[in-house]
């Protein structure tokens, strides 16, 4: 209680959004409704200015709730993103790559993370199909286009593989796994946010058959380029085979995929019951003796060309996520020239 005769309530604290340092250089000390309301001394309760919230107007609000079109969450929660509501999916057990987030508005500072086809601040506007400015001027015009390549390294867990007298590694005949019964899956984020996995894909290489690369490769390549919408309306797939490391290259080649793209991500772990699609997983190696023996998925080969917005020649109607082509242009990423200039 505040007054002489008791009667004022004491509203929460918590640690101050913006003060001034004592003698010894410390801030951010706790604060009645951490500095950012107005305590009602007849009920306890704060009364939080715009954008904040909480008992103490310890967190702020998202803008406009999201929109209704995403969620709203802390910072050390959001994963990184090269530019806004572009968040990535970095690591090969297709987990987003969180912040490494420890400052003083831990649990504090929050944003919205907008659901497929929304972004800006509040997720209100509909995103617009990407694609490559048909007008931009490559590095060197005499070259092929350059697609982008993206690596899977599957690195196989040691403990199936036994090292011959003759120096040769070959899988250990007690071994209780069936390397090749075990499936895995793709997943791919289109340039909209929207993630898409691929059906079942069966690791089926065999020691000595060349073929069966071609068909392992072969049935990688199905699989990304039977998601739905035709995400990825074209690709190249080959497989190297180590051992124990398997190394798949898979390069963008389809005109809906070009310019840069999000790393695919390996669906790695079982998915049984209730669980969709229903893979065994794969038996990985996770304590690799190398840095280079690690399973991880990277972009070995950037493509020289670009990934815009209506391809730079539209405006994008943020309310129905459509283009509207400058004259001369069409499509629905407007990167199909119809006059030449």
């Amino acid at each position: 209680m505040l007054s002489g005769d008791c009667s004022d309530r004491i509203c929460p604290f918590d640690m101050a959004w913006v003060d001034t340092p004592n003698v010894d250089g410390v801030f951010h000390r706790y604060a009645e409704c951490a500095g950012k309301g107005i305590c009602d001394r007849t009920s306890g309760l704060c009364e939080c200015f715009d954008g904040y919230e909480g008992k103490a107007c310890q967190r702020t609000s998202c803008p406009n709730d999201c929109s209704g079109h995403g969620t709203c969450e802390y910072i050390e929660d959001i994963a990184f993103g090269v530019v806004f509501n572009q968040y990535q999916k970095h690591d090969f057990s297709a987990y987003p790559e969180l912040l490494n987030y420890y400052d003083w508005d831990l649990q504090k500072t929050r944003g919205c993370v907008c659901d497929a086809q929304y972004t800006d601040v509040d997720c209100s506007k509909r995103m617009c199909p990407h694609g490559t400015d048909v007008l931009d001027i490559r590095p060197n015009l005499l070259s092929r286009d350059a697609d982008q390549v993206q690596v899977i390294r599957i690195s196989e867990d040691f403990d199936l593989w036994r090292t011959t007298n003759m120096g040769n590694t070959v899988l250990k005949t007690d071994q209780r796994i069936d390397r090749n019964a075990q499936t895995f899956a793709l997943t791919f984020k289109s340039r909209l946010n929207e993630t898409f996995t691929t059906i079942p894909i069966r690791f089926d290489i065999k020691d000595g058959d060349t073929s069966s690369l071609s068909d392992f490769a072969n049935d990688i390549r199905l699989a990304l380029v039977g998601l739905p919408n035709q995400v990825i309306d074209d690709c190249e797939v080959s497989v190297r085979y180590g051992k124990p490391v398997t190394t798949i290259r898979v390069t963008f080649t389809g005109a809906g995929v070009q310019g840069r793209q999000n790393l695919l991500a390996v669906e790695a772990f079982e998915c049984s019951d209730g669980c969709s699609p229903k893979i065994t997983g794969l038996t990985l190696e996770t304590t690799a003796k190398a840095i280079s023996q690690w399973s991880s998925v990277n972009e070995t080969t950037a493509s020289v060309l670009n990934s815009f917005e209506c391809g730079r020649r539209g405006k994008c109607d943020y309310t129905t996520g459509l283009c509207d082509c400058f004259e001369g242009y069409t499509g629905e990423n407007c990167n199909e020239q119809t006059t030449l200039v």
